[in-house]
């Protein structure tokens, strides 16, 4: 048989509830030295407050899966507020650590003023900053430990395929803004006025760049360097271009900066197209986030009948020195407020660098101050003698 409630009774009538089980649990001891600290008003507001939530658990917490697990929660909870109250280190080891834990103490906590603010006469300030204060210390706790909890569990042996998960869940909910966006901006639901295009431009603009840095995580997650078209194909560099210059012209509009394309004189190549097109839209949309006026130069010039050297230009102020040393490293320290950084992760680049070794060149810079900043490398492309294969 389940043992009944162990909460006591508050220091008039006594009350009997029914629901889940609770590991015995003393809320208010007036006869312990420590008990004093507290009038028994108060400690019967936080019992109040206590079986309140048992008695509604189902109501307000969603995480719960039956009354015996808000039980244990809420016995440990308990315990730890009651210690820190009265001046004691609490028993965290007591309390589960879930997120049950801390949608439960938020829970107590609401019950806890509401019953505080009823009781007349009311207790003394101090007292209810003492009480409240023991409450926000408990969770404070829980949220450091749930923190390290996190930290642990990416540090695991299993905390990169947690990443990946994540990315994956990002980049789902992306993928549909994306084709929504797109849906609606050639107007396959009704008319759309210029405005709305420009903005429904900028919907995927923004949602293609979050979609890429999830893709960025996965794929540094696999090394970074692997292909997803391994063969060479034939592709059109111009259809690469173009596509490239639609995906980032709504921010260079925002921004009134101008995007030029130069294309080569033969254009239909056999390649990786995929992977080109990922690194000179990663680039060119670094270079349109760092230019205040001016231009963005997407550029493929033919060297020889096989080779092609791709470059992003822009106008912007230029890399500092600092910050070149890091300029390729992946998860790099976020700059100081105001200096140069491309991203506080520094994926994109380093992505961009692993895929163009993967395609067999070398990813290099040149920048100045108030020139700007030119990202380039040169590609083997034979030239194409069929169709070549959207992508």
């Amino acid at each position: 048989m389940k043992p009944e409630t162990a909460l006591p009774a508050s220091s008039g009538e006594r009350k009997r509830t029914s629901g889940p089980t609770f590991t015995p649990v003393r809320v208010w001891d007036p006869e312990g030295p420590s008990g004093s600290q507290l009038s028994p008003a108060c400690w019967d507001a936080l019992r109040e407050a206590v079986l309140s939530v048992q008695a509604r658990w189902e109501s307000v917490v969603e995480h719960a899966a039956s009354p015996d697990e808000v039980g244990v929660h809420v016995a440990g909870l308990c315990t730890a507020v009651r210690a820190v109250a009265v001046g004691q280190e609490p028993d965290l080891g007591l309390v589960p650590r879930s997120a049950l834990s801390r949608r439960l103490v938020a829970v107590i906590r609401s019950a806890l003023h509401e019953r505080l603010q009823a009781l007349d006469p009311p207790p003394p300030p101090h007292e209810l900053l003492r009480l409240l204060g023991a409450v926000e210390q408990v969770s404070q706790r829980l949220d450091v430990d749930w923190s390290q909890r996190f930290t642990d569990r990416l540090s695991a042996p299993d905390g990169l395929e947690l990443v990946v998960e994540v990315a994956h869940d990002l980049r789902s909910p992306l993928t549909s803004i994306l084709f929504l966006a797109e849906t609606l901006q050639r107007a396959r639901s009704g008319p759309v006025t210029p405005v709305q295009e420009r903005q429904l431009g900028l919907i995927y603009s923004a949602a293609f760049g979050l979609s890429s840095v999830a893709s960025d995580v996965i794929e540094l997650a696999r090394g970074g360097d692997r292909l997803v078209d391994l063969d060479p194909i034939p592709f059109s560099i111009t259809d690469i271009l173009e596509s490239v210059r639609d995906i980032v012209l709504p921010i260079a509009e925002e921004k009134s900066l101008d995007v030029r394309v130069t294309r080569p004189e033969a254009d239909f190549r056999i390649g990786h197209p995929v992977a080109l097109s990922r690194v000179l839209l990663n680039l060119t949309t670094n270079a349109l986030k760092f230019t205040a006026e001016g231009k963005v130069e997407l550029a493929a010039q033919q060297l020889s009948p096989s080779r092609i050297e791709f470059s992003v230009r822009d106008t912007g102020r230029g890399i500092p020195p600092q910050s070149m040393v890091t300029l390729f490293e992946p998860f790099r320290r976020r700059q100081k407020q105001g200096e140069y950084a491309f991203s506080g992760s520094g994926l994109g680049l380093s992505i961009c660098r692993k895929l163009v070794e993967a395609m067999g060149s070398n990813l290099d810079v040149e920048t100045a101050p108030d020139w700007g900043t030119r990202f380039f490398f040169v590609l083997e492309l034979p030239l194409a003698v069929t169709t070549p294969h959207t992508f």
